[in-house]
């Protein structure tokens, strides 16, 4: 589990444009990691 500042593991996710986007591809910008760990989920 990550912790406050730690650094974030690369990953990539597919944009709403269909494009691959890395994390890697942003180093040097401030980014804000937002999880929705239920968001598939019923209910």
């Amino acid at each position: 589990m990550l912790k406050h500042g730690d650094i974030a593991p690369d990953f990539s996710v597919r944009t709403d444009k269909g494009d691959v986007l890395t994390l890697s591809a942003l180093r040097g910008k401030k980014v804000l990691l937002w999880f929705y760990p239920k968001a598939d989920t019923p209910g």
